[in-house]
C-alpha cells in the first residue's frame, strides 16, 4: 500500500533522517563537519565522507528512529533553530521601534533589548518547533533507497533517496 502522507509530511520524514543520520556521522567522525537540506524525495548531504559510510549510517538511523529514538529526529544546529531565532529577534526589534519619533539611532537601545530578550526566548522555541513542525519521529513505511554521490566543488554531495511502503 503506498504512502498517503503529503509531499510536507514526507518532508518532515526526511528532515527527521537527516539529522538522525548527522548525528550518527559526526559521533562517528568529530572532525568532520556536515550540511544537510531536506527534500521530498530523501535529502542532501553535503561532507567529506564516503558514500558507504553515508548509507550505512542512513540505514542505522532509520532503524534507531522507526525504533523509538525519536531524540535523533532534533538537531541543536538545524537551520528551523535560526529561522525561530532570526524571525522572533527582528519582530522584537520592529516592536520596540514602532510609533517612535526618534532617530534611529536613539531607537537602537530599545531595538537590541527586545532582539536580545527575544533571542533568550526563542532558546527553548527553536527545539520545540523543530518538534512540533519540522521533523516528525514517525517513519512507518519509510526505507532507504541509495545514496548518490558526486562532487560538489571542493566537497562531496550525497544526495540520499527514501522510499516509503
Amino acid at each position: 500500500m503506498k504512502s498517503r502522507l503529503s509531499a510536507i509530511d514526507h518532508i518532515r520524514q526526511n528532515h527527521s533522517v537527516e539529522h538522525a543520520t548527522i548525528h550518527l556521522l559526526s559521533r562517528r567522525h568529530p572532525d568532520l563537519r556536515f550540511v544537510g537540506r531536506s527534500i521530498p524525495s530523501g535529502f542532501l548531504l553535503i561532507g567529506d565522507i564516503g558514500t558507504e559510510a553515508v548509507a550505512e549510517a542512513v540505514m542505522e538511523a532509520l532503524d534507531r528512529l522507526q525504533d523509538g529514538e525519536s531524540e535523533l529526529a532534533l538537531h541543536p544546529n538545524c537551520g528551523s533553530n535560526l529561522v525561530v531565532s532570526g524571525v522572533l529577534a527582528g519582530l522584537a526589534a520592529w516592536v520596540a521601534t514602532r510609533g517612535r519619533r526618534r532617530s534611529p539611532w536613539d531607537q537602537l537601545p530599545a531595538a537590541l533589548l527586545a532582539a536580545t530578550a527575544a533571542l533568550i526566548i526563542a532558546q527553548p522555541l527553536g527545539p520545540l518547533f523543530q518538534e512540533r513542525v519540522t521533523t516528525t519521529p514517525y517513519l512507518q513505511g519509510v526505507r532507504f533507497r541509495q545514496v548518490v554521490s558526486g562532487r560538489l566543488g571542493n566537497a562531496m554531495s550525497h544526495r540520499v533517496e527514501l522510499a516509503r511502503d
